[in-house]
């Protein structure tokens, strides 16, 4: 009963997203219930160290390294500014659009890349006096999309590699199509919802714009990159990899190291660690075997049912601790690797459901203020339709 009340209490305040009077936020939801959980005696402090992934946090950490060294060369700014430039139709500039965020963030974090992406599109698409919000949206959810593709493109993804052990070639094979799929469904919503912005043979013409880049930072970035990618492709251990392309890029005289911490995300990594041993406690108590009984009730063996569900559980409590939720229910199911890649298309795609499904939407929302205002209905006159369309069409994929 106690590891049950601080799963619960836990999972309250991530879903609402910090604690009701207090200021405690999602990061530290997650260690106060760490700690709970060794506090009552639910886990010893051996078994809470054990139950952290270091697979995970590794990798997540390696990544963020590569990504601030590609940032600060200039390396994502360089190519959203050549794809806009490239666009001569309005329609082709969206579609541009969602096909570049989709395809950074198939590789890299999808958060990076709606950070750099969404306020240039946002200044370019200002100047040419169309309407901004169309393009906003491709960036955030052609972010989303893209990310579905492979191990690497958002934080749910890389711990599910790092639980079921899928290679990162299988991971990618079964889930490219779900995502290249969603983008032409992307692309059509939003030329359908705003027609009248693509409408005509209008043809736009983007200025040349200077684009600050460190070209030695560049080239070393990406060929650390590509030769990381190679790698992970040829089946070596990703978190292996990951952490030591981050450590390749450190050996430096150009860059300060402290603007690569400055960049990493050190909340996310704790968060990560408290629901590594939150979930723990949960999967020792006597709640296990419950669990266990209610999966198979519940029939998640059943793409739809377990997809919807992770759609649901993933808007209310975000899609990281959605999937930890599902850790003790997928090693049960008839086929646990499909039961993983179900779970990463249906908690990434749920993201563009809502405003506030995806970190990467609230990206977008708060460095594009000011060119626009996307509110909760304009958003989500898009996102629902995507959102339900996509993670069907993932569904009928993996069936």
């Amino acid at each position: 009963m106690v590891a049950t009340a601080i799963f619960l209490g836990t999972y309250v305040v991530l879903a609402l997203g910090r604690m009701p009077g207090l200021r405690v936020d999602r990061t530290g939801a997650a260690i106060i219930g760490a700690s709970l959980m060794v506090a009552t005696n639910v886990l010893s402090l051996d078994e809470a160290y054990q139950a952290i992934h270091l697979d995970t946090i590794v990798l997540l950490f390696g990544m963020m390294i590569v990504i601030a060294n590609l940032r600060l060369s200039g390396f994502f700014s360089l190519v959203a500014e050549w794809t806009l430039e490239h666009a001569r139709h309005p329609i082709t500039l969206l579609a541009a659009t969602a096909v570049t965020a989709a395809v950074l963030s198939a590789f890299f974090v999808n958060d990076t890349v709606c950070l750099v992406m969404a306020p240039l599109v946002a200044e370019v698409v200002g100047t040419l006096r169309r309407n901004v919000i169309p393009y906003l949206l491709a960036v955030a959810m052609g972010s989303n999309i893209g990310s579905v593709a492979t191990l690497t493109g958002n934080p749910q993804n890389m711990l599910i590699g790092s639980y079921s052990g899928i290679a990162y070639g299988t991971f990618a094979r079964a889930l490219t199509p779900v995502a290249a799929a969603g983008v032409v469904v992307l692309i059509a919503v939003l030329a359908i919802l705003y027609r009248s912005e693509f409408s005509g043979g209008t043809r736009v013409e983007v200025a040349p714009r200077s684009v600050a880049v460190d070209r030695a930072l560049l080239v070393k970035s990406l060929a650390v990159t590509l030769g990381m990618v190679v790698f992970f492709f040829a089946g070596w251990p990703i978190a292996k990899v990951a952490i030591i392309a981050g450590a390749l890029l450190l050996i430096t005289r150009r860059v300060h190291p402290e603007q690569i911490y400055a960049q990493v995300d050190w909340s996310l990594l704790v968060l990560f660690a408290g629901l590594f041993i939150v979930v723990a406690g949960i999967e020792k108590s006597s709640l296990q075997p419950d669990l266990v009984r209610l999966a198979g009730q519940a029939h998640l063996e059943n793409g739809g049912v377990l997809s919807a569900v992770a759609a649901l559980l993933s808007n209310l409590v975000s899609n990281v601790p959605a999937v930890l939720v599902f850790k003790p229910f997928i090693a049960h199911l008839p086929d646990p690797v499909l039961g993983w890649l179900r779970l990463a298309m249906a908690s990434t795609l749920a993201g563009n459901l809502t405003i506030l499904g995806s970190i990467a939407n609230l990206i977008v929302v708060e460095r594009s203020r000011g060119a626009a205002e996307i509110g909760f209905w304009e958003y989500s006159r898009a996102g629902i339709p995507v959102g339900l369309i996509t993670i069907a069409i993932g569904v009928w994929m993996l069936r």
